[in-house]
């Protein structure tokens, strides 16, 4: 089954590649350029392999025993297992790297006397302070070898290698105390910088997502081992370290403000982090700080932020030779699940040591974290004929998956409206309950022409694609689907009669969507450019425009709509079409009569009526002087009154 679904590749077996065969595996490392192995068990030996032996190959891993072999459906497990290979073939992207530089300065943040105990095993490895919370009881050292100072963090900032911390009561031990530490008085405000962080403080975590906050160390200190677990991590936080810039951004694609009007904030309200901030118009990613969940990138609706681990075409394209081998090699019904590996990895390997294993239609594909899924991927699984998806989830997450429930409630219309299977979440961590739940999957329609489309570009391109595929694909096609509020596709009404065409929302539009004709006064919109980021809506001063979220398969050959064209205003001097008609005209019926400089006797109410060129010629004929205006009332100040006060005063006394 393999051979013959693996085309040109050589397909060798063995029983113990890992010890006894162990050459085989050198040999093929050193004489092809790429190798597979069918198991994950050894993987850092082959490795070690590769680069002992500076072998050109490419290696990668699948774990075709926990995936298919070990299971009650083995013997039909065949197609599984040849996609699963082919998969694994797909070539990886490289991805950039984010270096961070720690000098070991630490700053241990306690309650007690457990806080120098800490510090007494660091001294010897790292630079460290510690800082206790008031009111802080501890005996004096015999000798100091380390700064003991009290105070209360407000705030932290900055990541490993580049932390600064605000204090407030802080403090400095008086060098006479006796029995206990004396501390002075206490400042707020006090500033410090560390390289590491140790929290065994007790208090609130000082950063959202503390576990992902690289060099923030923290443990209860009620519990013991937990604590000597932190000093060790700690300890070892110390040179240079790199990792990967999870996130591609592109600040000119961004659409997160236009002239300090805020319009798209998805990625702001989905960063467990913290490690994306506003910076102008659009939004900068800490790469330092960024953590990888992907949720920015997934939910990005014009593609300035594309996760790189792999990258949203990368990640379609190993989905495509899954479902395609599959279904070439006689596969039926495929039901694609993702997940990650440190959890998924574990369950399913779970699942198939003790339990009946996957069933054989069950595609599991591994990523780097389940929240980077956006909608691109999943439209891209069923164009090229899943019958379901399922994204496996822990239990009880230990960060908020929002941007995956909203990326689910995105694609649920979708799918349904256009009579494909379902797309959920499986919530356990529990073996069992996996199992449970994949076998509780109906059978539902597939597309009956998969794809094989080839998905190449950033990531807005790539979901534009996959979903255009999606509908010609589709079991019941139709051309509208209404979706949820908040939806990155859909179209921009206007009331026309409110509007006055001033294009002000033509300058906010951040991608295009709406745009106007150098030529003539009109505002046209072209919805497939339109990511519903609200900058429209928000910059119309008439409050005209609303926002529909849909998707308009047609939209994508469509040509643009005009919303709203009007008759040019004719120059009454040159005949020079300049502006609107019925702008210019509500223009003078505001101003006619009401303005010094437009009296109804004047005629320069006339100069309104005129293109600017024209307009300037007969202003400067008329000699007309804009400093002209009548004389405003002299400015009476308290003094006035009180001089005035003191007149009136005097007469009267005199007139006595």
């Amino acid at each position: 089954m393999v051979q013959h679904t693996c085309r040109g590749a050589k397909v060798e077996t063995g029983t113990q590649l890992c010890c006894a065969e162990l050459e085989r595996v050198r040999a093929s490392l050193a004489s092809t350029t790429s190798v597979i192995v069918g198991c994950t068990q050894k993987a850092p030996l082959f490795t070690q392999m590769k680069q002992e032996g500076a072998c050109p190959a490419e290696l990668n891993f699948v774990n075709i025993r926990a995936s298919a072999g070990w299971s009650s459906q083995a013997a039909s497990s065949g197609p599984k297992i040849a996609a699963l290979i082919a998969a694994a073939s797909e070539p990886a992207p490289a991805v950039p790297l984010v270096a961070l530089n720690s000098e070991g300065v630490v700053m241990v943040y306690g309650r007690d006397a457990q806080a120098i105990d800490a510090a007494n095993l660091l001294k010897e490895h790292l630079d460290v302070t510690v800082m206790i919370t008031p009111p802080a009881e501890i005996d004096p050292p015999r000798v100091d070898e380390f700064p003991i100072l009290q105070g209360k963090i407000r705030s932290a900032k900055g990541h490993l290698g580049a932390f600064e911390i605000v204090v407030d009561d802080f403090s400095m031990p008086a060098p006479s105390s006796r029995g206990a530490l004396v501390f002075g008085a206490g400042r707020n405000g006090a500033v410090s910088h560390c390289d590491i962080i140790l929290d065994i403080s007790g208090r609130p975590p000082l950063f959202p997502a503390a576990d992902l906050r690289d060099g923030y160390v923290r443990a209860d200190p009620g519990d013991a081992a937990a604590v000597l677990r932190a000093v060790i991590r700690a300890r070892d936080l110390v040179g240079s370290f790199e990792k990967p810039r999870y996130v591609a951004f592109r600040e000119e694609l961004c659409a997160h403000s236009r002239s300090h009007i805020t319009g798209c904030h998805r990625c702001l309200d989905l960063c467990p982090t913290g490690a994306i901030e506003p910076a102008g118009d659009h939004v900068a990613i800490n790469a330092q700080i960024c953590a990888g969940c992907g949720q920015c990138a997934a939910a990005c609706p014009t593609g300035a932020a594309g996760y790189a681990l792999p990258p949203a075409d990368a990640l379609m394209r190993k989905v495509r030779t899954l479902l395609t081998v599959y279904r070439q090699a006689g596969g039926t019904a495929p039901v694609v699940l993702l997940h990650d590996g440190d959890h998924g990895g574990a369950l399913i390997d779970a699942l198939a040591r003790y339990g009946n294993g996957l069933p054989a239609n069950v595609l599991p594909l591994a990523v780097n974290e389940i929240t980077q899924i956006g909608i691109e991927t999943i439209a891209a699984a069923f164009a090229y004929g899943a019958s379901a998806v399922r994204l496996l989830v822990r239990g009880r997450p230990r960060h908020d998956v929002a941007g995956l429930n909203g990326t689910i409630a995105l694609a649920q219309p979708i799918l349904g409206a256009l009579g494909y299977g379902s797309v959920a979440t499986i919530e356990t961590d529990d073996p069992d309950a996996l199992c449970a739940a994949l076998d509780s999957i109906e059978a539902a329609a597939a597309a009956a022409r998969p794809a094989s489309f080839m998905p190449v570009g950033g990531k807005r391109e790539v979901m534009q694609l996959a979903l255009r595929e999606l509908h010609a694909a589709a079991p019941r096609p139709v051309d509208i689907v209404a979706l949820p509020t908040g939806a990155p596709f859909g179209a921009a009404e206007i009331d026309a009669a409110g509007c006055t065409l001033c294009l002000a929302c033509v300058s906010a539009c951040p991608t295009g969507a709406l745009g106007d004709d150098p030529e003539r006064p009109l505002l046209r919109f072209t919805e497939d450019a339109c990511v519903q980021c609200g900058l429209c809506k928000a910059t119309c001063p008439e409050k005209v425009i609303t926002l529909k979220p849909q998707i308009d398969f047609g939209a994508a050959t469509a040509v643009s709509r005009v919303l709203k064209e009007e008759e040019p205003f004719l120059c009454i001097r040159c005949g020079t079409p300049f502006g609107v008609k019925s702008t210019i005209e509500r223009v003078i019926g505001k101003l006619e009569g009401q303005h010094w400089m437009y009296a109804k006797d004047s005629g320069r109410i006339e100069a309104l009526r005129m293109c600017e060129n024209c307009r300037i010629a007969v202003i400067t004929e008329q000699e007309f002087d804009p400093h002209g205006a009548p004389p405003r009332p002299t400015l009476r100040t308290t003094d006035d009154y009180l001089r005035e006060r003191a007149e009136r005063t005097r007469q009267e006394k005199n007139e006595g």
